[in-house]
């Protein structure tokens, strides 16, 4: 987070089907204690610093996005037909390479996709139950509730879309507990879960927040967030409704604040955060001095997607070539992305065409593994990001990591719109007059088109794919199996000696 709202991590982890050695944060009030499945909270969450604390560790699972090896958009991004795994060799990153190519099991399956959100559910759990209790001011008590209880609805929402079949957990473990045997839910009841979450969150977050909050949650992102998950449900009259409240006049003003920025390639850049447009946004920074002991562990505060998808030993031949540093060569882009953003503006903000500079000779540089020579350019570092301060300078680039930003609610609106109307059309014009494009009429195929050329990279395309039933059509070529690969295996750490059930196929 920014400013005074960095980390403080509360060590307040679940993981289901293991135990778990559990120790309090270095705070002279608490003590380091030993629990399986639990975490020792009767000397702590006493009052509003220690509950800020606490909710700065809740925080902690938004990095799970952009955050070590295993974050969710460079592993998504490679199951999507934009992208291929890429990296050194078809055996780099069982997982990745695993769902890019559609033989992701099991054993391959990373267990940090599942227990990284539980997780963040554990610490939002207490936070629930405890703050409360503490000695603060009503307004700040639900104000910290509210963004826990987000916290939570997000943090479900990404298990249950990634996994569909899981347990609903909403209180503390305590060591006698019997976590081993946690039978799984419905996915209404989850999805049941969040909608409550939200709902009861919306009215004690506040509008809008201070340069000195930026990062913490709002209103206008519990209802983006709300919009997102009726939309996922199908549920797009209600999914409409809360969009409207986000989005106001298309292109224009709405009630929190939220404005489309003038030019498109400047929300990548790294000193450009929180803007207008931002809704969701994930802060990364250098100060935590990430470094390898750590790195993807919940300690690390770098945004891991800049080194990963750089491109392997780039070496820039003459000032015609951008200042990047070389890196790890994953997510290389597809031709078929790259010939359809062909006569988009928003190509050459998107797409580094490595292939190109080195045919004319301004750069070289090693293909690595499925090269295309196209490479994701709005996370791509440059020397000028390289950090001063100690830690490994590869875990530790600043640039922030946009979860849910204006337009996409735009195109989620317009497709919650059935993609008809006056308004669905405003809102697809309002995208892609931001790039000087002319209108098109709108229709959902129209919003699909316009969703892959704006959030290229950001980790939506294999969702977006998923939910509108395309993904057999688009991804058989690379393996994608009906009725199975629209959810990932649960990882055999988290199946062995519990209750719960391997998902079907796998």
């Amino acid at each position: 987070m920014k400013n005074k709202f960095y980390k403080f991590s509360i060590a307040a982890s679940l993981f289901v089907g293991a135990a778990f050695t559990n120790t309090g944060c270095t705070n002279s009030n608490i003590e380091d204690v030993e629990y399986l499945g639990a975490f020792e909270t009767e000397n702590f969450f006493r009052n509003e610093q220690e509950c800020f604390f606490a909710l700065v560790g809740a925080y902690d699972g938004l990095r799970k996005y952009a955050g070590g090896f295993e974050n969710m958009v460079t592993f998504f991004n490679a199951g999507s037909d934009d992208f291929y795994a890429g990296g050194g060799s078809s055996t780099d990153g069982a997982g990745i390479q695993g769902l890019s190519n559609y033989q992701l099991n099991s054993t391959t399956m990373p267990a940090t996709y599942w227990r990284d959100y539980y997780q963040g559910i554990s610490r939002t759990n207490v936070l629930i139950q405890k703050v409360p209790l503490a000695t603060m001011s009503d307004a700040t008590k639900n104000r910290f509730v509210a963004e826990s209880k987000t916290l939570r609805a997000l943090y479900y929402f990404e298990l249950v879309r990634m996994f569909k079949n899981i347990p609903l957990i909403l209180e503390p473990f305590k060591a006698t507990d019997d976590y081993y045997n946690v039978p799984q839910v419905a996915p209404a009841a989850v999805y049941a879960q969040i909608e409550a979450d939200l709902l009861s969150a919306i009215p004690n977050l506040p509008a809008t927040i201070s340069a000195d909050q930026k990062g913490r949650l709002t209103q206008g992102a519990a209802r983006a967030l709300l919009g997102k998950v009726y939309l996922y449900q199908n549920k797009r009259s209600e999914a409409a409704l809360q969009f409207a409240e986000v989005n106001g006049t298309p292109g224009g003003s709405n009630q929190y604040g939220y404005k489309l920025v003038d030019n498109f390639a400047t929300l990548w850049n790294t000193e450009n955060k929180f803007t207008t447009e931002s809704i969701i946004e994930v802060n990364h920074t250098n100060l935590g001095n990430s470094d390898w002991s750590f790195w993807g562990q919940g300690n690390d505060e770098g945004n891991s997607i800049c080194i990963m998808t750089a491109i392997r030993s780039y070496n820039r031949k003459n000032n015609a070539a951008p200042d990047y540093i070389a890196g790890w060569a994953f997510n290389p882009i597809s031709e078929n992305l790259f010939n359809f953003m062909q006569g988009d503006p928003r190509l050459d903000a998107s797409i580094f065409n490595a292939k190109a500079a080195k045919q004319l000779d301004h750069i070289d540089y090693s293909p690595a593994y499925m090269d295309s020579g196209y490479f994701l350019k709005k996370y791509m570092p440059t020397k000028n990001e390289v950090t001063t301060l100690p830690g490994a300078s590869e875990l530790n680039y600043r640039k922030n990591y946009i979860l849910i930003r204006l337009a996409d609610t735009y195109l989620m609106e317009a497709e919650a719109l059935n993609g008809t109307g006056a308004r669905a059309q405003l809102l697809l014009d309002a995208v892609r007059a931001r790039v000087g494009l002319a209108s098109v009429p709108v229709s959902i195929q129209a919003i699909k088109n316009e969703r892959r050329r704006e959030l290229i990279g950001e980790g939506h395309r294999w969702f977006d794919l998923v939910r509108w039933g395309d993904a057999p059509a688009v991804l058989g070529s690379r393996g994608f199996v009906a009725g199975k690969n629209e959810i990932l295996p649960i990882p055999l750490l988290e199946l062995t000696g519990t209750a719960l059930k391997q998902n079907p196929g796998y």
